[in-house]
């Protein structure tokens, strides 16, 4: 099975995720990447050669931008739902959901997996007043390269979501390379 269902995207010019380290981190690590943490907003500004391009939030600082925005979270959805990483590419309007799962061994992140269409609605609620795309992607350790996860990672596709495999290009985020 090939990485994102069509191959590509595992390049230097992606972010690495095999280890499940902080996106920010990483992010940091490359030339010409820089993040601050906002004092006056949620979330950290992110930088590419002092250009601001981005706003990431982590679990609930996803809800303080919300509020920020003058969203009324609980007025369109009933429960919480805490990204691991929301990315906000400003110049693509687009808010990304990155969900990083990993295994070594069968076990709950099987089912999570089949969640991506519910999660993406209800983040397409949060956001849509503020004109603000959707995107839903799971980067997924090879363990789910297994022939046994066919028919879910057909799944995530057929409902517009999407799946790398341990990386996540940089270009496919709408973020500059170099």
């Amino acid at each position: 099975m090939k990485e994102g269902g069509k191959g590509g995207g595992s390049t230097i010019t992606g972010l690495n995720l095999e280890n499940r380290v902080d996106f920010l981190t990483l992010l940091s690590k490359m030339s010409n990447y820089s993040n601050k943490k906002n004092p006056t907003k949620a979330g950290h500004n992110i930088y590419h050669r002092n250009k601001f391009v981005a706003r990431c939030f982590k679990k609930n600082a996803f809800y303080k931008y919300l509020e920020e925005e003058k969203v009324d979270w609980k007025s369109l959805i009933s429960k919480k739902i805490l990204p691991d990483d929301a990315l906000l590419v400003i110049v693509r309007e687009t808010l990304f959901i990155i969900e990083v799962k990993s295994q070594q061994v069968a076990g709950s992140v099987d089912e999570k997996l089949q969640t991506c269409d519910f999660k993406r609605k209800q983040y397409l609620k949060l956001v849509s007043s503020l004109g603000i795309r959707v995107e839903y992607v799971y980067v997924l350790s090879n363990w789910f390269k297994d022939q046994r996860y066919k028919d879910v990672l057909d799944y995530i596709h057929s409902v517009n979501c999407h799946y790398r495999f341990n990386k996540l290009p940089l270009a496919w985020l709408g973020l500059p390379e170099n």
